[in-house]
């Protein structure tokens, strides 16, 4: 089925997991009347690169909703994330699966980094994400949404249906504003976050 993913600036034709066409809306909605069309606020982009695949998925707790009462709702690092899955060594799957849920909101498609713990890299693999090279020197603490935003190469027709969507203004705005801002993010020609 083909997906016409549109903004402003910027639509993609999708057809399966890849892209048939990028262009203006009116062009590719034109030459594919019976695709289906989602809107998006803001710019459509090739996605981000997270450098802390192994700090975000091997490092840190992911807590479920339902232990908001036992660990709150935000992500734990350091001694306490070591001492939960000490405890509970079936918690890093899990933990992970909401881990790259929270790197699919924040418009991830790549991770960089090591992963070793082989959890974490099935959960991975069947997110779809890609992995790519890690910088020399990381750019600052660990984050979801890491100073300077890493980009991915532009969009290419025959290329993987791989994108973010951010509700900004220009590439600028979203610089300024971080990840946070995603509104969609697509994997394989599948959405895979869309915010509400």
């Amino acid at each position: 089925m083909l997906t016409l993913h549109a903004t402003a600036e910027t639509s993609v034709l999708v057809d399966g997991a890849q892209i048939k066409a990028v262009g203006p809306y009116e062009e590719l909605a034109a030459a594919e009347p019976g695709a289906r069309v989602r809107r998006w606020p803001g710019i459509l982009t090739p996605g981000l690169l997270n450098p802390y695949g192994p700090e975000i998925l091997e490092h840190t707790y992911h807590p479920d909703p339902r232990e908001a009462d036992t660990y709150g709702t935000v992500p734990i690092g350091g001694e306490r994330a070591r001492a939960i899955f000490r405890a509970n060594p079936a918690a890093l799957g899990a933990s992970a699966r909401r881990g790259v849920q929270r790197l699919f909101a924040h418009g991830t498609v790549a991770l960089a980094g090591e992963l070793r713990a082989k959890p974490v890299l099935e959960v991975v693999q069947r997110s779809g994400l890609v992995f790519a090279g890690r910088p020399d020197r990381l750019p600052g603490p660990v984050s979801l949404s890491p100073k300077p935003l890493v980009l991915l190469p532009g969009l290419a027709v025959g290329g993987p249906a791989r994108f973010a969507v951010f509700d900004v203004e220009d590439r600028a705005e979203l610089v300024r504003r971080g990840a946070s801002t995603c509104v969609a993010t697509v994997i394989g020609g599948r959405l895979v976050y869309r915010g509400r």
